[in-house]
């Protein structure tokens, strides 16, 4: 049984790197001019979020695969809302840097991630400044910097565009933890996507119709439906798989698969685009940045594991009142499974800064961590 469990959950890996790794080179190729010639990333977006939003609302209200939450208008619009318009502006930059720089490049940006995160933590009061970490952070930073110097086809548009993409990404994370988990609310991938899709889909309208409306209507645009199909089924299909491994795996397993993924996605994006040169300065500039990430996700994994072995001893009538508080409490107590190695469960671990994709689960919580770990321990929870 054992191997079986292990065989399944490799199998589950194995799939999102593969999907994560397709959506990113299929918007790539869909995009470019020098390929399929669309482009028009704000309305590519608007085809995901459109396409992602009926499929949830089949699953949530004709099939009932998964119930809907008890949304109230006023969860709606102070939390929903907010939290759409910043994923909507993430996938929208993140999709505009494809037609100016090249992917290997734009997952070297990515490992910014972890620094913007923080950063927006900082500022909204959910972390502290610590030592430890911004010493990471400088180290990451200073990577990219490095990798950035070294790229051939550096486009400051491009850049910009995908720098911007991350800082949005990373305050939509933390609006997700300061604004979702007080209301108490817990989301899927499917019921995240039923209520975001179609608020980011709107919020992606203006856009559109300033930007792309004009260029649709004046240019020779080719739209084959298959092609656009079989992109948006893709992009859903991440969401699922990304479903599938938080249910199996821990936090520290799906952050080493996250960074796999990166790397392969960077060595096949110089293969099926040879426009796309990495150089020497990009490599040690990107193993730098990884240093640091690697090392800022051991801190998080650290501090989380010390928050449980702490709740682990509080004396047993404080748990048992815990566990009949937390019915009512307004913070945000996931119960998902545990890995498959009988190891800590999925609460252990923080997928704000991992490698989840953003088009993948808008409303997931960006932290796991317990009531009483973050009263017990002083949190450090993103």
């Amino acid at each position: 049984m054992i191997s079986k469990t292990l065989l399944l959950t490799y199998l589950y890996l194995l799939i999102y790197i593969l999907l994560s790794s397709g959506v990113i080179l299929y918007n790539k190729w869909v995009l470019s001019p020098k390929y399929f010639n669309f482009p028009l990333p704000i309305t590519l977006t608007m085809i995901h979020m459109g396409f992602s939003g009926a499929v949830a609302f089949l699953l949530v209200r004709v099939f009932k695969v998964v119930p809907p939450v008890k949304m109230t208008f006023e969860i709606y619009a102070t939390c929903v809302i907010p939290i759409s318009a910043f994923f909507a502006s993430s996938l929208w930059f993140g999709n505009t840097a494809y037609l100016h720089i090249s992917v290997a490049f734009i997952q070297m940006l990515k490992a910014l991630m972890p620094v913007a995160t923080f950063l927006m933590a900082v500022l909204c009061g959910t972390d502290k400044l610590r030592c430890d970490v911004f010493l990471n952070m400088v180290l990451v930073s200073v990577g990219v910097v490095v990798s950035s110097y070294g790229e051939i086809h550096f486009n400051v548009i491009g850049t910009v565009y995908q720098v911007t993409g991350i800082f949005a990404e990373a305050l939509r994370l933390v609006l997700t933890q300061v604004l979702l988990q007080k209301k108490g609310l817990t989301l899927n991938p499917i019921t995240s996507l039923y209520y975001i899709a179609p608020c980011s889909f709107v919020f992606l309208f203006f856009p559109w119709f300033l930007l792309e409306k004009s260029k649709m209507e004046v240019s020779q645009i080719q739209f084959n439906f298959w092609i656009f199909f079989s992109n948006a089924l893709c992009a859903l299909a991440l969401n699922f798989s990304i479903f599938l491994v938080i249910g199996r795996t821990g936090a520290v397993t799906i952050r080493v698969a996250g960074v796999l993924k990166d790397w392969i996605l960077i060595a096949l994006s110089t293969v099926i685009f040879p426009e796309s040169t990495i150089t020497g300065l990009n490599i040690v500039g990107y193993a730098i940045a990884l240093c640091g990430v690697v090392i800022y996700n051991y801190i998080k994994v650290r501090d989380v594991r010390a928050s449980q072995v702490t709740v682990d001893g509080i004396p047993e009538r404080m748990s048992k009142d815990w566990k009949m508080d937390k019915k009512s409490s307004h913070m945000f107590v996931p119960s998902n499974g545990g890995d498959s190695n009988g190891g800590s469960n999925l609460g252990s671990g923080s997928f704000s800064e991992s490698n989840i994709d953003e088009e993948a689960a808008p409303l997931m919580a960006s932290s796991r961590l317990s009531h009483i770990g973050r009263t017990q321990v002083n949190s450090h929870a993103v």
